[in-house]
């Protein structure tokens, strides 16, 4: 069974109030650029910090889509309502979507 998903044009903007919005990049893409207030927990982590997650509704992300979406269903699984970004952060930066940096550089993503 597919994981819950959401295209970048179904995702309000601004984003809602509650919405936890979960990157499972690797630090070295994270770093590169995400979404402004994104929890960072890399797929490979996730089953041992998923604790960590606040409550609410999660939108799941990664480059472009796949990762997500195997940690998306996870989520599922622990009983979280989670959706995957469908085609990523490169679809969202593509639809001109804001990504941020620590350093303020321009945001890219690999």
């Amino acid at each position: 069974m597919e994981p819950p998903t959401a295209t970048v044009d179904g995702v309000p903007d601004p984003l809602p109030t509650g919405l936890v919005l979960l990157d499972v990049r690797e630090r070295d893409e994270w770093q590169d650029g995400r979404l402004e207030g994104s929890v960072h927990i890399p797929l490979g982590e996730l089953g041992e910090r998923f604790t960590e997650l606040p409550a609410g509704p999660v939108l799941v992300v990664c480059r472009s889509g796949h990762r997500s979406a195997y940690a998306t269903a996870y989520l599922v699984d622990q009983g979280f309502d989670a959706v995957n970004l469908a085609g990523g952060l490169v679809a969202w930066h593509a639809a001109g979507r804001p990504l941020v940096t620590d350093d303020g550089t321009p945001a890219r993503v690999r």
